[in-house]
């Protein structure tokens, strides 16, 4: 295996790839309490991984060698870290005043008046007969204030109550359009470009469905656009080229959160995340929580070839974490060329995928204990929940330890079928309890890994040209749909063939 400049880990590879965790941890008596870190509310525990002292030396050493520090800190000051768009990725100004230069300060000076337009937005909407709001969006736009939302239900403001639209599927509208009144909802469109086909129709619909353009809101980097759509201008915020979309809750693209959760909570989120910022930039790598986790996700990747990653969340509240970690990871690490447009060398970004425990114990947890692939979990827990039910949450703890102990152990029988042999690796990340700051420490986290693999990588965590081209065919096919005669000078003889399917069955 080799990395971004060249870091050779073949060596450790082989000696470790067959390692017993078990024997990993009694060979290594003070293992399981040197790796793990706290950082407030959260705590990170990865002495199940399988490698040792001597390999994960080596990866620390490999963060220094190609500064994964120094990176940090040009990401936060603003530096061109997006080369193929040439943008830099100033997420963390949204949320913290940790950067410097001159680029940073202006950024900032936008971000401190779009949050007061936001309460104003905000306090306007509470003093009218406005109940539900929704919030049409895809993707960023969605995923992660979907998650806050969903994640925080204990601290929801009773005053409204935020639904999400994201899927073109008229089945998606039908169903949460039956359910609300037009005359108590509002809306808000979050589009960058204000040029996205899902969201343009979802909100076309809306605005129809709600007959007045005085309850339409928007977030884009093209205030025209949403304008001429219908949004009035003075109800537009703005969203940033500096801003990636799975980066951007922390924008104005939050302002559902805020109006879910209102404004303390939100700025508690914020803080949260800006605890974490500070962290990275603070923390040298053998003891830099996201630098420790990224070093972790290349080592399965690249030196033992594991191929998916799975997500496991035992709380209800975090059951949208999977497919939030899906969007982050594989659009940011789903690379097959450097930085500098040369190929990679070997795979970038696992498939991630998983579910919330204990379901998922009962669905796909026979394949991670006697499947043929290994298979690195992610178990995240919480210690203290927003309810009573004392037996549950001690029921729910017990199979959260009890899963990852025997995904590492294993057991042994003498019938081969119900034999579970082990090694199988994980890490498990404990929330003291889901409070706003958590969240937002907890989601900070996972993008500063994820910008750290890159760095590894030696990839442009910030750019997603492979969701282009099938928007730009679905463009050139719709004509098609609407008009028959249009499907015959097609190219694709499978395209032109379904074609006529569709025409013959509708």
């Amino acid at each position: 295996m080799r990395l971004a400049h060249g870091a050779p880990f073949a060596a450790h590879a082989e000696r470790l790839r067959k390692a017993s965790i078990p024997a990993l941890l009694a060979a290594d008596a003070v293992r399981a309490r040197d790796w793990s870190a706290r950082l407030g509310p959260l705590s990170f525990h990865y002495a199940r991984q399988r490698l040792d002292r001597a390999a994960l030396a080596a990866l620390v050493d490999l963060a220094r060698r190609v500064d994964v520090p120094g990176a940090f800190r040009r990401l936060v000051d603003g530096a061109i870290v997006n080369l193929s768009e040439s943008r830099a990725a100033l997420h963390t100004a949204l949320r913290s005043d940790l950067g410097r230069g001159s680029q940073v300060e202006a950024a900032r000076a936008e971000v401190r008046a779009t949050r007061r337009r936001m309460r104003e937005l905000r306090a306007a909407l509470v003093e009218s007969p406005v109940t539900d709001v929704v919030s049409v969006g895809i993707g960023g736009s969605d995923l992660g204030p979907r998650l806050v939302v969903d994640a925080l239900s204990a601290h929801r403001d009773p005053r409204f109550r935020v639904h999400f639209l994201s899927n073109v599927d008229g089945h998606a509208a039908a169903r949460l359009l039956a359910e609300l009144d037009p005359a108590r909802s509002a809306a808000v469109l979050v589009s960058k470009t204000f040029g996205t086909q899902e969201t343009l129709l979802n909100g076309r619909l809306l605005a129809d469905w709600l007959g007045d353009p005085r309850r339409l809101h928007a977030v884009s980097a093209n205030p025209g656009r949403a304008v001429d759509f219908g949004v009035p201008a003075a109800q537009v915020l703005p969203m940033w080229d500096w801003v990636g979309g799975r980066y951007s809750l922390w924008s104005a693209v939050g302002l559902s959160i805020a109006l879910a959760l209102g404004d303390v909570h939100f700025d508690a989120l914020l803080a949260g995340a800006a605890e974490l910022d500070a962290h990275v930039l603070d923390a040298p790598p053998d003891s830099n929580l996201p630098t420790l986790h990224a070093l972790l996700a290349v080592w399965n990747r690249r030196a033992l070839g594991l191929p998916t990653s799975a997500v496991l969340p035992y709380d209800q509240r975090l059951a949208l974490l999977p497919s939030y970690l899906q969007q982050l990871l594989m659009e940011s690490l789903g690379k097959s060329v450097r930085a500098n447009g040369a190929p990679v060398d070997g795979p970038t970004s696992p498939v991630v995928w998983g579910g919330v425990g204990t379901d998922v114990q009962h669905s796909f947890f026979q394949m991670l204990h006697q499947g043929t692939d290994l298979v690195p979990c992610e178990f995240i827990g919480v210690m203290r929940p927003d309810h009573g039910h004392v037996d549950n949450h001690r029921a729910l703890l017990a199979n959260l330890l009890a899963q990852s102990e025997a995904l590492a152990n294993g057991a042994d029988a003498d019938d081969p079928a119900r034999r579970y042999p082990g090694g199988r690796p994980s890490t498990l990340l404990l929330l003291d309890a889901l409070t706003p700051r958590a969240l937002g420490l907890l989601l900070a986290f996972y993008e500063h890994s994820c910008y750290a693999q890159s760095v590894l990588l030696g990839i442009n965590a910030f750019d997603q040209w492979g969701v282009e081209l099938g928007k730009r065919v679905a463009g050139t096919l719709l004509p098609a749909l609407e008009d028959p005669a249009a499907g015959e000078v097609l190219a694709d003889p499978v395209t032109r063939a379904l074609l006529l399917e569709f025409r013959n069955r509708r």
